[in-house]
């Protein structure tokens, strides 16, 4: 008599963890998010040519190893190279700020993403939902990451306007003012 009860209170259970995981796997801040990425791509009209040509890239998924050329095409502009990946929360809570620090000063500043362990489809899914001004690359198998001294995600590292890397940031960042304060401390814009 005990059996049916015990078996319906273990589904319920079942029930209950599955729902509360999918809703944790897929909350995202939605009132906190950037506007849609044209309206940010028309504010970012007008940067200089390096620049612009990274804005055209807004939100593309793309080879790791053209991610060194890239760089190399922004010597210049101080840049923000931000490690990524779509299984990482931190990563999912610190993608809106990046986006709004982005829109606000990708007219001297290049915004680079690195996305990291990710299978690209779950990463062009995530940047479907995620969009941003600017393009990542693809570092499925640690191979990019792992020479820039990284310990997990995210991570962001800066450079200044000479290529030169300055800094290391380990951890998400979760106010605009200290990613901002940052840029200015360690790419000099």
């Amino acid at each position: 008599m005990k059996r049916p009860w015990i078996v319906v209170a273990v589904v319920a259970v079942v029930v209950v963890l599955v729902i509360g995981l999918t809703q944790l796997g897929s909350s995202t801040t939605t009132n906190k998010r950037a506007p849609g990425l044209t309206a940010a791509q028309r504010q970012l009209t007008g940067s200089p040519p390096a620049l612009d040509a990274l804005h055209r890239d807004a939100n593309r998924l793309l080879p790791g190893k053209d991610l060194k050329a890239r760089l190399a095409a922004l010597r210049g502009h101080p840049i923000v190279l931000n490690a990524w990946g779509s299984w990482c929360a931190p990563c999912r809570a610190e993608f809106p700020l990046l986006q709004r620090v982005s829109e606000r000063v990708g007219k001297r500043v290049a915004f680079v993403g690195l996305d990291v362990q990710d299978p690209a489809a779950d990463a062009a899914k995530f940047l479907r939902s995620h969009p941003v001004t600017y393009p990542s690359y693809q570092d499925i198998n640690r191979a990019l990451s792992s020479g820039y001294g990284l310990i997990g995600t995210p991570s962001t590292i800066f450079y200044d306007a000479r290529g030169k890397q300055t800094f290391l940031h380990s951890g998400p960042y979760t106010k605009d003012a200290q990613l901002l304060a940052d840029i200015r401390r360690y790419a000099g814009a």
